[in-house]
């Protein structure tokens, strides 16, 4: 444990900001989680609305920190193709 007064605030500050990633992760899956149902399901209106708001969470992750700006879009990407791919 830190002794110094500057050190403990740190500690307290990455512990909000792990809890902050975690949520957010933790959202993100339940979101991609609902898309690849719904992609799975075959019913495609449901499914393009949740790429659109997948896609939305995917980029505000990105912007915080949470995620790499490139992993973000990667994931985008291939989301985007799999609709693409069902909707053909």
């Amino acid at each position: 444990m830190a002794n110094i007064k500057s050190a403990k605030k740190r500690i307290r500050v990455i512990d909000k900001k792990t809890a902050r990633n975690r949520r957010i992760k933790g959202h993100l899956k339940a979101i991609l989680k609902a898309y690849e149902a719904a992609i799975d399901a075959g019913d495609l209106d449901m499914a393009a609305e949740k790429l659109a708001l997948a896609e939305k969470k995917l980029m505000q992750a990105a912007s915080k920190g949470t995620i790499h700006k490139n992993a973000a879009s990667r994931k985008v990407s291939r989301l985007t193709k799999r609709f693409n791919k069902a909707n053909a």
